[in-house]
């Protein structure tokens, strides 16, 4: 009975991640040559499921948002208040396409802002391709799975510092950064900021506000989980002068 369950609810998840309109879209997307075939999900959510998929050189992450989901009504203050989109009214689908857009737009500033993030590829509809963060096909831990084995605490947390103030300087933030949403690649030491679906630009009213949240769980996480003694005055000098 259990198994059966779990079964159905397997299949739930997959109809709602790939309905037609998703599967035409990969479709068109493989066409293109940026994939050949999705090969399994990295990491599922109630907004989107991320995917590993073959490529013609590698690898490349596959993010689809999910279409039939009332998750994102929740969330509309991210995209009313980002003054780069002018909607008010709009059904679901278009909601999350939107999303999808703007996740899109906010890798390619975190790009610009030569910020340890994945590279977008492409965009259309509901999914973005980008950059798969991993090694020999096997993705890169989350900082919140692996931050018991890591020694460089200190160099680690202003290295991370450094790319907010990165991204603060080109008038964006991320909005939604905490050990959850940075990944970390053990071998070289180095992070990677990713799901940026909720970042905005300095004109955001709530700009400020999503800045010190972002350095709060930082600095939070760092001094309970690392040990690590932060000066929040010259965080405070750095950012909000």
């Amino acid at each position: 009975m259990e198994v059966k369950t779990r079964e159905k609810e397997r299949w739930e998840i997959e109809e709602l991640v790939f309905d037609k309109t998703t599967l035409l879209t990969l479709g068109r997307i493989i066409k293109k040559g940026l994939m050949e075939k999705i090969d399994y999900a990295v990491s599922t959510g109630k907004e989107a499921n991320l995917y590993r998929a073959k490529a013609k050189r590698g690898y490349v992450a596959v993010k689809i948002y999910k279409i039939e989901t009332t998750v994102f009504f929740k969330r509309k203050k991210y995209i009313f208040s980002d003054p780069r989109f002018n909607f008010r009214k709009m059904d679901e689908r278009k909601l999350i396409y939107l999303f999808a857009s703007k996740e899109f737009k906010n890798l390619k500033i975190a790009e610009n802002a030569k910020v340890s993030a994945p590279s977008p590829y492409f965009h259309e509809n509901n999914i973005v391709v980008m950059k798969f963060l991993g090694r020999k096909g096997l993705p890169f831990p989350k900082l919140s799975e692996i931050y018991k084995s890591i020694e460089e605490k200190e160099e680690l947390f202003y290295n991370i510092i450094n790319d907010v103030e990165k991204l603060t300087k080109k008038g964006f933030v991320h909005g939604d950064l905490s050990e959850y949403n940075i990944l970390y690649d053990p071998e070289r030491e180095k992070h990677y900021f990713i799901d940026f679906g909720q970042g905005t630009v300095r004109g955001n009213p709530n700009f400020e506000k999503f800045l010190r949240r972002d350095l709060e769980n930082l600095v939070s996480f760092f001094k309970k989980k690392l040990k690590l003694k932060i000066n929040k005055e010259e965080l405070e000098k750095r950012f909000f002068k």
